[in-house]
């Protein structure tokens, strides 16, 4: 695994999110990513298949790459927990708000308007 910190893979405007089955086979999809406090987070729908694999394994892996997926760089390994803690999913948001701006918000106004906007789930990486 490469040795790339937070701050790197944290200024990415995509990242790979490598997730792991119980069988251990692999399963990566671009993410956005957001730096808060030395660690990193992405976020997905609640019930999407990586956010399963991360709460029954924890093992992750990111990758730089770009929106359709395509790797630009060697895999970093780290652990990946579910947040639950309302003042950090917050500042999270806002993190995130602040990278992509008025792409975020624009996310955040189409997940209002479905519904889905309370059904997220976000994703706590910490490399190893």
């Amino acid at each position: 695994m490469a040795d790339a910190g937070a701050d790197d893979l944290g200024r990415e405007q995509y990242v790979s999110l490598g997730t792991f089955r119980r069988d251990g086979r692999e399963v990566k999809t671009p993410v956005w990513i957001g730096e808060h406090g030395g660690k990193l987070y992405a976020f997905s729908e609640g019930e999407a298949g990586k956010v399963k694999r991360v709460r029954a394994t924890g093992r992750v892996t990111l990758t730089p790459c770009d929106m359709r997926g395509n790797l630009r760089g060697e895999p970093v390994a780290g652990r990946g927990v579910i947040v639950n803690e309302s003042a950090l999913l917050k500042a999270v948001y806002g993190a995130l708000r602040r990278k992509y701006g008025w792409q975020m918000r624009l996310l955040d106004g189409l997940s209002t308007l479905s519904g889905k906007i309370g059904q997220r789930a976000v994703i706590e990486i910490a490399l190893d």
